[in-house]
């Protein structure tokens, strides 16, 4: 009988197997993680979970039954050492498995700061895992104070939750603005107002020197401009970068991630990828997608494919942030864009509507989902509404829908 082993029980994964049962797969099937505990939901980590809101068990993807319900072998606390691609073989320390096809959901890494500047000091955290939050959750008390290392969607939302637990919060960011790798200057703008409306210091085109470490803990830090500010934690979120490691010592092909074809195989055929892990062909290049939608539709996709479906892969980008009271969605990619229109809505809501010429490429949407909705649909249809309707309030937009 068919074994098919999958590699990395985060989101991707659970959904692959769950999706090889529902499929029709019955073969033997195991679904291997390095993390002591069933596959969970990373977002509400750093946020409810971190403020006391949601319990360990209600993270969790499925219930701890389902795995042998189905007869998926869950082998949580396991990590793979090595893949030998001739053997169709995986090693967990001297125990040897089998398969007959193999899917790689590692996911991806935190940056870390180099030891060299005080990143190994006690104090110094990354948001990934359940254990990174369980250690930083004793530090994030009313009247502590923090620095947050990155203005990106990581960075924004620990200073988001460190704010709300009545943290004195410093964020630095080394570009000339917060999210300028991933957002127009006009949601820069908005998230930027809506820290400093709550006490948080964000301080751009500011890097960080070095932190000061006393007995092996931070206790405060030198930033690029010389100042120097006291400290009783810091969170780093500078970006995450592919889990890769495995599929390099297999001699997978490696491109800004894992590469897969558009059906999610790798270059070995009996090798399959699938999440943040995986680059695939979109628009004449390749991309990576970081999100927990592409994850799951991906692995989906693949699983599919796994079962001869040949389905290839289309990618529907979304993605989300709730920072405070306000939940940013997003819907397609801004790359390319040379404008931004804004829509301003009800009770505060707005919206930014990227466009590269006269295409919608996408939407940010602030405390909007009727326009993250709208937008998102108009942009999987390929419709781009002339940017002098969307601008203006009047214009309802379910009416840009219509053929």
């Amino acid at each position: 009988m068919s074994h098919i082993v999958v590699i990395g029980a985060g989101q991707a994964g659970a959904s692959l197997v769950a999706k090889l049962r529902n499929s029709g797969f019955e073969g033997e099937l195991t679904l291997i993680g390095a993390e002591p505990v069933p596959p969970y939901q990373r977002p509400p980590l750093s946020k409810a979970y971190l403020l006391g809101d949601m319990e360990l068990e209600r993270l969790y993807l499925r219930p701890e039954s389902f795995y042998a319900d189905q007869n998926i072998t869950l082998r949580t606390g396991a990590t793979v050492t090595a893949i030998d691609p001739a053997a169709r073989t995986v090693a967990i320390g001297d125990e040897v498995i089998s398969y007959d096809q193999l899917a790689l959901t590692t996911g991806s890494e935190p940056r870390r700061l180099p030891a060299a500047i005080g990143g190994d000091l006690d104090g110094v955290h990354v948001v990934r895992t359940l254990s990174d939050v369980d250690a930083m959750a004793s530090a994030v008390t009313e009247g502590a104070r923090a620095l947050i290392v990155g203005g990106g969607y990581i960075g924004l939302e620990a200073a988001a939750v460190a704010a709300k637990r009545g943290v004195k919060v410093t964020l630095v960011e080394m570009a000339d603005r917060i999210l300028q790798r991933v957002a127009a200057p006009e949601t820069s703008d908005y998230f930027r107002a809506l820290h400093s409306g709550h006490g948080v210091e964000i301080r751009e085109g500011v890097g960080l020197d070095r932190l000061n470490g006393s007995d092996g803990r931070v206790v405060g830090a030198v930033l690029s401009d010389g100042s120097e500010i006291d400290l009783d934690f810091v969170i780093v979120g500078v970006g995450i970068a592919p889990s890769g490691a495995l599929a390099e010592q297999a001699g997978l092909t490696i491109d800004n991630g894992i590469a897969v074809d558009e059906m999610g195989r790798t270059s070995d055929p009996s090798i399959w990828a699938a999440g943040d892990c995986a680059s695939f062909p979109h628009a004449g290049g390749r991309i990576r997608l970081e999100s927990v939608p592409n994850a799951i539709d991906q692995a989906e996709c693949v699983a599919e494919n796994m079962l001869g479906a040949a389905r290839p892969y289309i990618p529907r980008p979304w993605f989300w942030s709730d920072q405070y009271d306000v939940k940013l969605q997003i819907a397609g990619l801004n790359s390319g864009y040379d404008r931004v229109v804004t829509r301003h809505g009800d009770k505060g809501s707005v919206s930014f509507w990227y466009y590269a010429g006269d295409t919608l490429r996408a939407v940010d949407a602030m405390n909007d989902p009727r326009g993250y909705m709208i937008g998102k649909r108009l942009i999987e249809a390929g419709k781009s509404p002339a940017p002098d309707d969307i601008a203006n309030p009047q214009t309802d937009l379910k009416s840009l829908l219509r053929p």
